[in-house]
């Protein structure tokens, strides 16, 4: 073996060795941190506090507000997104976590957000549909697992992009970009799985604070309908098409009603 084949040799040993410590410490870290949370009842590995995800919050919040055209002049209708947000709080288990809510309408007329949103809503019940909703994606701690679920993605995959590169061997950047491309792909399934989460919960919320959860399969239709252009594969999108979202809630809301839904909820 020439000098050069052995240094070319000991040089991917020397990186698959690296790669294995970098995908050792990154198991280590997402798996040894273990959280209970008591809304979905299950066991979640997030490597935050609740403090710092509240402060991470309240540090993009302005950025947010400005990138939709500031909170909205309408005071009615921030009063009644306020109202409903809080309806929303007090009649179900959010109101038993350490989040203290607060709900602004922004100004901005994208459809899946703020004033262009409500403009879609026909009744208080999807307004209520669409904040609890969003509420149980704060309780389910949805944004602090994507965290670490993100550190854990970006170490895996980088460790199998140091193992699998050859600078003198480019058939392996083909090898490198599947590696990325897999990465990118779980990072999608976790964001849908935590969409359909999130409208099981959101179900329950709806229930437990006296509102019709009919109301959601309103919400997703009137999402749909309004959809506009053609939508990615859901293989490839962060949110379950809302057709197949509609089953999901289905689902969920005979499991709440086995009995059929009651008459006398708000609507």
């Amino acid at each position: 073996m020439t000098r050069s084949a052995s240094s070319a040799g000991g040089s991917r040993w020397g990186r698959i060795l690296i790669a294995l410590i970098l995908a050792g410490i990154s198991l280590v870290s997402y798996f040894g941190l273990r959280s209970y949370n008591s809304v979905t009842g299950e066991t979640q590995h997030i490597n935050i506090t609740v403090d710092q995800e509240i402060a991470l919050g309240l540090q993009a919040a302005p950025e947010m507000a400005a990138e939709f055209g500031g909170l909205s002049s309408d005071a009615q209708a921030q009063a009644l997104v306020s109202r409903v947000g809080q309806a929303i709080i007090s009649g179900s288990a959010a109101k038993d976590t350490s989040y203290q809510f607060e709900f602004h309408l922004l100004a901005g007329d994208q459809l899946f957000i703020t004033t262009g949103l409500l403009n879609q809503m026909e009744t208080e019940g999807q307004l209520a549909a669409v904040r609890a909703h969003e509420v149980t994606h704060v309780v389910a701690r949805h944004s602090a697992e994507q965290i670490a679920k993100t550190q854990l993605t970006q170490g895996l995959t980088g460790a199998a992009v140091l193992a699998a590169y050859d600078p003198n061997d480019p058939r392996t950047q083909g090898t490198t970009q599947v590696a990325m491309l897999i990465g990118q792909l779980v990072g999608l399934k976790f964001g849908r799985n935590d969409e359909l989460e999130a409208d099981r919960l959101g179900v329950r919320f709806m229930c437990e604070a006296g509102y019709d959860p009919r109301a959601v399969i309103r919400v997703m239709e009137i999402l749909e309908a309004s959809s506009q252009g053609q939508q990615p594969p859901e293989f490839f999108s962060t949110h379950p098409n809302p057709e197949n979202r509609i089953t999901q809630i289905q689902a969920a809301i005979d499991a709440e009603f086995p009995n059929g839904v009651p008459e006398g909820l708000k609507q």
